[in-house]
């Protein structure tokens, strides 16, 4: 991955999270983490010559069941 693309994941992961004010704990934990999620899946496919696209995919899968994970306990409903 170029490093403009790399900036463009980036500053599209900033625009999706920060129109967002409507959302609860979960939701927003669950979109921030998929959303930091993959861009350190993509930055570390890269990096480590892999797929840096299969990396942003595993990433954000687990980053956002994670931060959704943690907004729940924080809203108390898990």
């Amino acid at each position: 991955m170029t490093r403009m693309t790399m900036l463009g994941v980036a500053a599209a992961a900033f625009l999706f999270t920060a129109g967002c004010t409507e959302l609860n704990k979960t939701e927003s934990g669950a979109l921030s983490g998929g959303a930091i999620g993959a861009g350190v899946g993509a930055a570390a496919g890269a990096i480590t010559g892999g797929s840096a696209t299969t990396g942003a995919v595993i990433g954000g899968a687990i980053g956002a069941a994670g931060g959704g994970y943690k907004g729940c306990r924080e809203e108390g409903k898990c």
